[in-house]
């Protein structure tokens, strides 16, 4: 059996429903939006659920028809393409169509493909060599050492020159703005001038603007995504599978338990029907990825589509998963000779995505290896990259 197999083997029988893992995980919805996720859980057993002109879409196969086959007006109100359109000055990924969007995709997918890890593992590194080694000593806090990552990654991504902290802080603080002001209910006064003045700071901060929305999702999904998966895996007792072998097919499944986006807003462009259901033109479309990749069942992974159905479907999926597997790979194998446990959690109540505002592990053991631990199989990078000091002066 070969390596790649034998790890998917081994992620497959991962106790993936530990009591303990699974409550904390709860706590990051229940408290940062208690009312939203009570409806969501209320309506779950019903593929799709009209409320008014929302429809709410939890089956897995729902919610891949609604990706793949419902025309989708990719600059709704509330949609990921209508934020984009805020953020930015337009004609980017998220509210394009047609050719255009084709194109766009092909573009951003060879930035992101298997080589892009090769080229960010150096940044990644550097980052991780630095701050994982204080677990050794004390405690380690992985919201803020999350927050170096994903400012590393989103540098390299956009090209920018700015201190990777204060890209990753300025992109946090955009995405949370324009939540603020998308959410359903009630918006705080002055939500849209905070939105727009949010995202005007983080577009002075890139050279071109209209990558804002790249670096928003790199920094908001890493950020909700890496402490809720070490979470996850030091509350269920997984240190043991996030070796060399068995640390991408572990990220891989951590993700769809986690499922870091757990919604996806969007709009119908013209009727249709789904589940049985008739879909009207503007329609609001919200598609729970948390519920698609059977996320909240009590059940080891239903295979590769419920895995993938976190980042997305067809033509509407993700291209930076790879990169979001590899990143986590490595905090694992960083973390994993340390053995460590949750011993401090605070939700984040005004982020854009449910995760931790605090998160604070301590070891259980001292390392056998170097801290950073054995690298999956692949290429090797030349050398150490920038670190966060020499960026950021």
């Amino acid at each position: 059996m070969s390596g790649n197999a034998r790890a998917a083997d081994r992620a497959a029988q991962l106790p993936a429903v530990h009591r303990a893992a699974r409550r904390r995980d709860r706590r990051v919805y229940l408290r940062s939006h208690p009312l939203l996720f009570a409806l969501l859980a209320a309506t779950r057993r019903r593929p799709v659920a009209r409320l008014g002109r929302t429809v709410l879409v939890h089956d897995a196969e729902a919610y891949r028809t609604a990706l793949t086959r419902i025309p989708l007006d990719r600059t709704a109100p509330g949609t990921t393409g209508g934020a984009a359109a805020e953020l930015t000055s337009g004609g980017l990924l998220f509210d394009q169509d047609g050719d255009e969007h084709r194109s766009a995709r092909r573009a951003l997918a060879g930035e992101l493909d298997a080589s892009a890890v090769d080229r960010l593992r150096p940044s990644w590194q550097a980052v991780l060599t630095a701050r994982i080694p204080a677990l050794a000593t004390g405690d380690l806090e992985l919201v803020s050492l999350s927050m170096e990552l994903a400012g590393v990654t989103a540098a390299a991504l956009t090209g920018t020159a700015a201190c990777p902290r204060t890209l990753a802080g300025a992109a946090a603080e955009a995405a949370a703005a324009a939540a603020r002001d998308h959410l359903p209910g009630l918006r705080p006064p002055g939500a849209a001038r905070t939105a727009a003045a949010r995202a005007a700071e983080l577009a002075t901060l890139l050279p071109d603007a209209r990558d804002a929305m790249v670096a928003v999702a790199a920094v908001n999904t890493s950020v909700a995504a890496l402490p809720r998966a070490a979470a996850w895996c030091a509350d269920a007792g997984l240190w043991s599978s996030a070796d060399a072998a068995g640390a991408p097919a572990l990220a891989a499944e951590l993700l769809r338990l986690t499922a870091p986006s757990p919604l996806l807003p969007r709009v119908a462009a013209a009727d249709a029907v789904l589940a049985g259901r008739r879909v009207r033109a503007g329609d609001r479309l919200v598609l729970v990825a948390r519920h698609a990749a059977g996320a909240h069942r009590s059940a080891p992974s239903p295979g590769p589509a419920a895995t993938q159905a976190v980042f997305g479907a067809g033509p509407h999926a993700c291209p930076g998963a790879g990169v979001a597997r590899a990143l986590l790979a490595e905090l694992l194998l960083a973390l994993a000779p340390y053995r460590p446990v949750v011993v401090r959690a605070r939700v984040d109540r005004r982020a854009a995505l449910p995760g931790w505002a605090e998160l604070t592990l301590r070891a259980t053991r001292s390392p056998e290896q170097h801290p950073t631990g054995p690298r999956p199989a692949g290429p090797r990078p030349a050398g150490p990259g920038p670190t966060e000091e020499t960026r950021c002066g």
